[in-house]
């Protein structure tokens, strides 16, 4: 509290760095014990480096009052709800409860899937992307992909709708467009889980549990269980799933199944969840590609490759996160995709899907009063003094 006090009579005037904009809202106490680390293992850049925009964003409305006088509250009654700031806004940082399928997010797109073909669709699952090129004259895409088993595949179609990266479409496109080496400068942030089953069956109530201790490697633990019971293999056994943050080819990627269960399996150890030899399995899953990250170039590399792509390829449509370098929530990664169908079908651009992102903030600019987005991307760790 006495941190918390200072910042309050002597802040940072203006904030410039993550650093100074949470100590602000906290103090700098607060800051270093709970969001220090763990912003830095997930970026893997210093706090000071990174810009106070995406603090502002992603945990706006939320400051030690805030989260003070929410603990009080629901201390106060038997069940929890509810994440209300001072004024009655609902601080998403604080919400409680999810909708989540009883099996995990994979029904959904399970569900999808049969609903596609029952509507007389086709997926074709083990393709991937080698040569997608335009005809001018026929105006229609001939995409060549490889299966599993070597062999090739054509397809043709009117659109292409790409939630690929954007490095490896701009990389299939035949003949190779200009804006590929600002396609190839895009950075991402790749991320791996360690699912460990252990043999006890209440661990700890969370969905999950984020990890600012500097002595381990782990981020965040998911709790299955919590998610859903049904997602557990039997009774009497939790499974945790201990998310790394990393980048494809460093020590912690490249590092082999067993070593990793062995690492994950010491750490929660070290970390008091359980023991050694109370894990009963273990696998790795790795996500290539997880978090765009947002360099001080990646804007304008960005908007080079979408006014090309926009201006030689208008069927050709980029969604979702990583499709169109966004670090967007699935929920709006799906939406992008949603609302880019309803744009082919009514046959013109309906909806600017660039600005799908319910957190984006605005400003007034200049002496006008006219209301100027900050930008369609997403504000995400950057490095300070580097972008206007």
């Amino acid at each position: 509290m006495l941190s918390y006090l200072h910042k309050q009579v002597f802040p940072h005037d203006h904030p410039e760095t993550f650093h100074q904009w949470v100590s602000n809202q906290f103090g700098e106490r607060l800051f270093s014990i709970f969001f220090k680390t763990y912003t830095e293992k997930v970026w893997g850049m210093s706090c000071d480096e990174i810009s106070a925009d995406w603090a502002a964003q992603r945990i706006k409305g939320l400051d030690l009052w805030s989260a003070m006088a929410n603990a009080l509250r629901r201390s106060m009654r038997p069940q929890g709800g509810g994440a209300d700031g001072r004024d009655g806004e609902v601080i998403k940082t604080l919400i409680e409860s999810f909708r989540y399928p009883r099996k995990g997010p994979g029904m959904m797109w399970e569900t999808a899937a049969r609903r596609v073909k029952e509507r007389g669709g086709m997926i074709h699952m083990g393709h991937a992307l080698e040569r997608l090129r335009y005809d001018r004259t026929s105006q229609r895409w001939t995409a060549t992909t490889r299966r599993g088993d070597g062999s090739r595949a054509t397809f043709t179609a009117a659109h292409v709708i790409s939630s690929a990266p954007i490095r490896e479409l701009c990389r299939a496109l035949d003949p190779l467009p200009r804006c590929v080496s600002a396609a190839d400068a895009l950075r991402y942030r790749d991320f791996l889980t360690v699912a460990l089953v252990v043999r006890k069956e209440d661990l700890f109530p969370d969905n999950w549990i984020y990890i600012h201790e500097p002595s381990v490697k782990v981020g965040r633990i998911q709790n299955f269980r919590s998610w859903s019971p049904e997602m557990m293999p039997r009774p009497g056994v939790t499974c945790l799933g201990l998310e790394y943050f990393c980048f494809e080819g460093d020590g912690l990627w490249g590092a082999s199944d067993q070593e990793l269960i062995a690492m994950a399996t010491g750490e929660l150890a070290a970390i008091g969840l359980a023991q050694p030899d109370e894990i009963a399995d273990g696998c790795v899953v790795r996500q290539r590609k997880a978090y765009p990250v947002y360099d001080e170039h990646y804007r304008e590399r960005v908007e080079t490759i979408r006014r090309e792509l926009s201006e030689r390829y208008p069927s050709l449509h980029l969604v979702g996160r990583n499709g169109m370098h966004k670090y967007n929530n699935q929920d709006h990664a799906m939406m992008t995709a949603m609302l880019t169908c309803r744009n082919i079908l009514a046959g013109r651009n309906l909806y600017d899907v660039w600005n799908v992102n319910e957190d984006a903030e605005y400003h007034e600019a200049g002496g006008s009063g006219t209301v100027e987005a900050l930008g369609s991307l997403r504000q995400v760790p950057r490095r300070v003094g580097r972008v206007a």
